[in-house]
């Protein structure tokens, strides 16, 4: 008879992802980004972080989140509809919805909860049509909405209207504006005017965007969904689009009414960093990213720089070469990317120095 113990699914199971490479253990670092102390005292300069601007460390992000948390103190104590809002809450949708030229937002706690609101919050009853390679959370938020889920080839326009095309009722198209372990911007234009050729719902995550996007088609109904939690330096996630859908999200989504509200110093941080990226400093700083790409991958389109490598064996060696060198650099092995595609992904942001990005174009190993 075979041990049914849970002790022993357990271990199988612990076995079984050590033997594939896969094991993955948190490393604690000290510092303010780049810059950071390893456990053991070594020095890494980290290309790991979605800190994309370097708004992390920022003073006046800094300044806002201190500020806030002796007004408003560290957490919102309930769900935004049991009176868990606040001003700040408020200020900072006002001000998302402004940058991202939308009538209304509304910020959750965490960019996964802002997916999995809209998907649910419209997904049943629904196709939702879903890139290949889109994030967990759209993955994840298609499965909470208990909709027919019909998935289309990477970045293949063509194959997501035969999925449109052939539903019987309606329909959601949700995709990343920026594929996050490959790098590569998704069509939007050509998503958008599909969309409303269609009459279908688009849902774009803009989690990893920094620099500006194609217009989206006029006629398009769109929602965007966001992260405070990478460029912005901050924590949480919002949804921006027409103040009728985003009341619905309000209304609907179980992510958004069951959990408690962003704590008002993340807020507070967020509505500091939206107030940096409008102004001559965000410009400033996203010529400086912008260079810090180039002098890696000349004109290539993101801050996320991709190596693949192929086995898992072989992104953790080249991963432990860097750390060698003072670079982290995290392998990226499955299930996180298909079987056979394990690599290296490389984050720049604004905040490292020119011989950051030199020294590591010295050592990094090509595909």
């Amino acid at each position: 008879m075979p041990d049914l113990s849970w002790e022993a699914w357990r271990d199988a199971e612990a076995s079984a992802i050590r033997e594939g490479n896969r094991w993955r253990e948190m490393t604690a670092l000290e510092g303010l980004g780049p810059r950071f102390v390893l456990p053991d005292g070594r020095k890494v300069v980290s290309f790991a972080s979605n800190d994309y601007l370097g708004l992390t460390s920022h003073p006046s992000v800094i300044d806002a989140a201190r500020e806030a948390a002796a007004h408003w103190g560290t957490g919102a104590g309930a769900s935004r509809l049991v009176v868990g809002s606040r001003d700040i809450h408020a200020h900072l949708e006002a001000a998302l919805a402004s940058w991202r030229g939308a009538e209304s937002a509304l910020v959750l706690p965490s960019g996964y909860q802002a997916n999995l609101a809209v998907l649910a919050a419209f997904g049943q009853g629904a196709r939702i049509v879903s890139d290949e390679t889109n994030h967990a959370s759209i993955i994840d938020g298609a499965r909470l909405a208990r909709a027919e889920v019909a998935v289309y080839r990477h970045a293949d326009v063509g194959h997501a209207e035969d999925l449109v095309r052939s539903a019987s009722g309606r329909v959601i198209v949700v995709s990343d504006t920026v594929f996050s372990m490959d790098g590569d911007v998704a069509p939007v234009d050509h998503l958008s005017k599909m969309c409303a050729r269609r009459g279908a719902l688009l849902v774009l995550d803009d989690a990893h965007a920094v620099f500006d996007v194609e217009p989206l088609d006029p006629d398009a109904l769109c929602l965007r969904v966001g992260t405070l939690s990478k460029a912005l330096g901050s924590q949480g996630g919002y949804i921006t689009g027409p103040h009728r859908w985003v009341e619905m999200v309000v209304n609907r989504a179980r992510s958004f009414i069951f959990t408690t509200a962003l704590a008002p110093n993340c807020a507070a941080a967020a509505l500091a960093s939206v107030e940096i990226c409008r102004s001559e400093e965000g410009a400033s700083l996203r010529q400086a990213l912008r260079r810090n790409i180039d002098a890696l991958r000349p004109g290539h389109p993101t801050p996320i720089i991709p190596v693949v490598l192929g086995s898992e064996q072989a992104a953790l060696d080249a991963s432990r070469r860097l750390l060698e060198e003072g670079l982290l650099v995290p392998a990226i092995r499955p299930p996180t990317v298909p079987e056979g595609t394990s690599r290296l992904r490389v984050a720049l942001s604004a905040a490292h120095e020119p011989s950051d990005v030199e020294h590591l174009a010295q050592v990094l190993p090509s595909p």
